[in-house]
């Protein structure tokens, strides 16, 4: 049986698209960092998505997608102790700085399945 999937108008969001290069061979190690920082998101309520990407094509690349609730919660996110430790801990592990591309999210549709799904954390 399907659902019909979830969806939602986005106004006054801000995304953000960013880019990590790894330096050769510790893309494992950024992802620590990362999924380390992801546990602590809930200190972040206007932090709404944080996805993190690996790259298919290249072993050393990894991409975020963020969406804030607005410009203030973007603020908070960059003064949030976790946010904190991620860029003490992160910059040694990276070729070259972050490319960050940023975005004005307009909407979304989530399959509910994936909401339910048994890995679902």
């Amino acid at each position: 049986m399907s659902v019909d999937p979830t969806q939602a108008l986005l106004p006054g969001r801000m995304g953000l698209l960013v880019r990590l290069q790894a330096q050769p061979g510790q893309r494992a190690a950024l992802l620590d960092v990362l999924n380390r920082y992801t546990d602590g998101l809930a200190e972040e309520p206007g932090t709404e998505v944080f996805i993190v990407h690996l790259d298919p094509d290249d072993a050393d690349i990894v991409w975020l997608y963020e969406i804030f609730r607005d410009e203030n919660a973007q603020a908070e996110h960059r003064a949030a102790e976790g946010f904190a430790t991620l860029m003490t801990e992160m910059p040694d592990l990276l070729a070259s700085p972050p490319g960050v591309l940023r975005m004005d999210p307009l909407r979304v549709s989530m399959q509910q399945d994936v909401l339910n799904e048994d890995w679902a954390l």
